[in-house]
């Protein structure tokens, strides 16, 4: 049998055996929505799940070191004479217990956590306070800006624990003093962390924490 020649833009499966597929060959065109439709029973899930998602998992885990695929597990090869043009694969289940109507592939599949990661290390990142681009600084670089910009001067060093959220926070000023802080700013104004500290509940509040206050010097 003379092969298919494989075109870059196409996902080939040839021979397909799977479950009630009867070697089945096919062109599926990438770049594209392709529904796969037939009779109750006719392989859509053998052809689109366990053979095509089946094969693309495979050559992921083979990706992994064999210290991590000892733990994994061998996955087995589907009954399938070839698939080329195979790029990596996402399956959602059929049946699905989430509720939440606001759902997306991208929530449901978790793409949408690696998506904003990737965004986040390729895109130019503006301070949405002024609109500036935002500059990653070296810990050298950082030490000189700070000492041209407040040299004798104190500066108050602060850990944001909240930020524009209502509730009393009792507990939460509870587990900072226990960890040996003393104090902490609420709504811009620093105060004491006291025994049984607590801030209006109905109002929405900023709470940092006071880690030191530091005067620069060469």
């Amino acid at each position: 049998m003379k092969e298919k020649q494989v075109v870059e833009d196409e996902l080939v499966i040839i021979g397909a055996r799977e479950n009630n597929l009867k070697n089945i060959s096919v062109t599926i065109p990438q770049h594209q929505l392709v529904v796969i439709t037939g009779l109750s029973g006719s392989g859509k899930s053998s052809l689109a799940f366990e053979t095509i998602y089946a094969e693309g998992q495979r050559r992921y885990m083979e990706t992994f070191s064999a210290y991590a695929r000892h733990f994994i597990g061998d996955l087995q090869y589907p009954d399938v004479d070839k698939i080329s043009g195979l790029n990596p694969v996402v399956s959602i289940e059929q049946k699905t217990v989430n509720k939440n109507p606001r759902s997306t592939v991208g929530t449901v599949t978790e793409v949408y956590d690696f998506l904003r990661l990737l965004y986040a290390r390729i895109a130019d990142a503006h301070s949405y306070v002024t609109g500036e681009l935002m500059i990653r600084y070296t810990e050298k670089e950082l030490i000189t800006l700070i000492l041209e910009k407040y040299q004798s001067q104190n500066i108050t060093l602060l850990a944001p624990v909240v930020k524009r959220r209502k509730g009393h926070y009792k507990e939460l000023f509870e587990n900072i003093r226990k960890q040996g802080f003393t104090k902490v700013r609420i709504d811009g104004e620093i105060k004491n962390l006291t025994l049984n500290m607590q801030t209006d509940r109905y109002k929405t509040h900023d709470i940092e924490i006071l880690i030191d206050t530091l005067n620069i010097k060469e």
